[in-house]
Parts: structure tokens; C-alpha cells; sequence
């Protein structure tokens, strides 16, 4: 999608702090952060919410969940002690950019109800 900020950031268009990338995700830090550790991890596909997922995605979310977001957690010292996963979705659901990311979150002790 050529208007969305994220696709130009997973595809090297705009430039970022790019803690991961593979052939189907880059993960980066946020330019806003709400914990020490705060990594967006975007699909190079533009897919605009997790809503829209499908069973063709399966593959892409086993890769994100299974082998990206472990290694992340352990290459930022933030598994052992814990972490927050979050996915906005829709306007009501908190979500600003209109592209699938999942914020990976730590560094400090996580409350809840987050806010």
C-alpha cells in the first residue's frame, strides 16, 4: 500500500531503528516507547489488522510468534523476567496505524489494567 508509513518502514523506505528483519518482518523500535524495550514487529505484506488474517497467514503468524518474538525477548535480556505482547485493532481497539504490528514491550514491571 503506497500511503502506509509502516510498508514504507518494513520495505526500507523510511528509515528506522531496525532491531530484526527478515524476508517477511522487521522489527524496530518505537519512536514513541512506553517501556525500555519497545519493538514493533510489522509484516512486510500490508495486512491492516490481525481481523484480517487468514488461514493463507498461518505461516507468517507461527514465524512472528514462534521464532521472531522469542528470539527478540532473548536478544533484549527481557525473557527471564517477562514481557508484554499487544495488538491494537480497529479505531476502538487503540489502533493508530492502519497496518498489522505487534508492540513487544519490557523492561520494567507491566500493570494492569494498562490504561
Amino acid at each position: 500500500m503506497s500511503d502506509c508509513i509502516f510498508c514504507k518502514i518494513a520495505n526500507g523506505e523510511i528509515k528506522s531503528e531496525t532491531v530484526y528483519e527478515d524476508d517477511t518482518v522487521r522489527a524496530f523500535r518505537d519512536l514513541s516507547p512506553q517501556a525500555p524495550e519497545h519493538i514493533l514487529i510489522v509484516p512486510k505484506e500490508h495486512i491492516a489488522n490481525i481481523a484480517e488474517f487468514n488461514s493463507e497467514d498461518g505461516e507468517l503468524a507461527a514465524h512472528i510468534f514462534t521464532e521472531v518474538i522469542p528470539k527478540l525477548a532473548r536478544d533484549l535480556n527481557i525473557a527471564g523476567k517477562g514481557f508484554r505482547l499487544v495488538i491494537n485493532t480497529g479505531e476502538d481497539g487503540g489502533q493508530t496505524v492502519n497496518h498489522l504490528h505487534v508492540h513487544l514491550l519490557g523492561g520494567r514491571k507491566m500493570t494492569w489494567p494498562p490504561g
